[in-house]
């Protein structure tokens, strides 16, 4: 395709070569070409954006991935889209596989929603559109004032399972917790396999850790009324690990949307094995593997690990073979094709439920 009478444009908001070959992988499936940009880091840190052609009243697309280096990712998709939109961009549509800050959706005590911070900085950047893929909540598309696509992965994930773990139907789809559970019922519906759920897993990202609001307060002397007396609430107390369904003698898929710190992934292969199941895979979306990830996946019980590349990890790859790569390239293409040409997206979502 002719990029200059295609009324589009596509371009990488990555400063690194590792991040943006997802960018490329997409532009050879449009048939165009990568807009020409330079991004790139100040002596002093600050990020500099150089777009190198007229965008004038272009529909544009910005492809960035998060690397590890999140904040700096951050601000290289704000300053290129605020960069477009000083150039006259008709449309900044911003395609971000992996949203960041996905994991701050809801206050804890006296934190602050970061994701909706973040909605509203890109907006106010100049996007006027998003794709991402699997949100960590779907609640998270409130938060923005304009349309966001939140495509899924599981299509692609699911084909691994049927074409490249052999004997697959002898499989069982495990949640590590029971807040998974929706997601691998989703798996193990569509693959007519059996269902495991761990329940009593510590859950360190969901838990309430203390803070001032526990601290005894100060003493004062009052004369009037003391306040009412109001029911206390129990605290939680964990129950032992176990697992609800049967896995011994089977193949245990766990199923998840992001695999950051592996240390809940490892404890849940732990338990499968103890409990008969003979191999172990993790299936993710999100592939950010973390700090000591590869070593602990590799020392693990785990066989395979298999993401897709919303998130770059060529390194933690060369550091532990076990970790396995699906391209999902070919949806965010086609959802590129599909807004640029006015076309529904229901094709990109057949089967699709509220709760996969």
């Amino acid at each position: 395709m002719n990029v200059a009478k295609s009324g589009y444009r596509v371009f990488s908001a990555n400063s690194s070569v590792a991040c943006t070959e997802l960018a490329k992988k997409i532009t050879e499936r449009l048939g165009v070409e990568l807009g020409k940009s330079v991004v790139f880091q100040e002596s002093n840190r600050e990020t500099r954006v150089d777009v190198k052609e007229s965008v004038r009243g272009q529909t544009i697309f910005i492809i960035q991935t998060i690397p590890r280096d999140v904040n700096t990712a951050i601000m290289e998709l704000l300053v290129m889209a605020y960069a477009l939109k000083t150039s006259c961009a008709k449309n900044i549509i911003g395609v971000i596989p992996y949203f960041p800050y996905s994991k701050q959706c809801k206050m804890r005590k006296r934190g602050s929603i970061v994701s909706k911070l973040l909605a509203s900085m890109l907006a106010k950047a100049g996007l006027t559109h998003i794709i991402t893929m699997d949100l960590h909540q779907k609640e998270i598309q409130g938060f923005f004032s304009f349309p966001v696509d939140n495509l899924r992965a599981s299509p692609f994930l699911i084909q691994y399972i049927q074409e490249e773990i052999p004997d697959y139907r002898n499989a069982i789809i495990v949640a590590k917790s029971p807040s998974a559970a929706k997601r691998a019922q989703s798996y193990a519906e569509r693959l007519r396999l059996g269902l495991a759920v761990i329940h009593g897993e510590a859950q360190c990202s969901e838990s309430d850790m203390a803070d001032g609001r526990h601290s005894p307060p100060s003493v004062r002397n009052t004369t009037g009324h003391t306040g009412l007396e109001l029911p206390l609430m129990m605290a939680k107390e964990k129950p032992p690990i176990t697992v609800v369904g049967d896995v011994g003698g089977r193949i245990a898929i766990i199923v998840d949307d992001i695999i950051d710190d592996v240390g809940d992934f490892v404890a849940a292969a732990e338990i499968l094995k103890e409990r008969g199941a003979y191999k172990i895979y993790i299936m993710a979306t999100h592939g950010l593997l973390s700090a000591d990830a590869p070593r602990l996946i590799e020392e693990s019980a785990i066989d395979e690990v298999v993401v897709t590349n919303t998130v770059p990890h060529e390194v933690q790859k060369l550091q532990c073979p076990k970790i396995k790569t699906v391209d999902v390239s070919m949806i965010l293409a086609e959802a590129i094709r599909r807004i640029h040409n006015g076309e529904s997206m229901a094709y990109l979502f057949r089967n699709i439920t509220v709760d996969d």
